[in-house]
């Protein structure tokens, strides 16, 4: 299977509890990106409302408060697991975002990498207005 990913570093002036709320908190998160029961508990399963591309399956599989959280997203179509490394740097944060195995070999995989690619940078400067 051929498979891709999506590695991008963002930085923000606002600190790593700030960074992690909006990634963890489900009204902080509908904010930038979309609505649903993210928490950041191991096993926790919620569904992202992506609007048009319907709601998402996800399961929560590793949290280190402020440092690290990872899900599957889009389980039973997508199955790819995003990634979010927060790495403090001085009083601001380095955010370090990974969404992979995008199967190119199927269509529906490869359209999602090819939308998701350049749509994720977008999402990213809208966090950082919404800290």
């Amino acid at each position: 299977m051929n498979t891709a990913a999506i590695h991008l570093e963002h930085r923000y002036a606002a600190p790593p509890s700030s960074v992690w709320r909006a990634l963890t908190d489900p009204e902080w998160h509908a904010r930038w990106w979309a609505r649903g029961d993210v928490k950041a508990v191991v096993g926790h399963r919620f569904e992202l409302d992506m609007g048009p591309w319907g709601k998402q399956a996800c399961e929560v599989l590793a949290v280190e408060a402020e440092r690290l959280f990872s899900y599957r997203f889009a389980i039973g179509t997508l199955d790819t697991v995003i990634t979010w490394r927060l790495t403090p740097e001085g009083t601001g944060t380095l955010l370090t975002f990974t969404q992979e195995g995008f199967n190119l070999d199927s269509a529906s995989g490869k359209s999602a990498f090819e939308g998701m690619k350049p749509g994720w940078p977008k999402l990213l400067e809208k966090l950082g207005t919404t800290l």
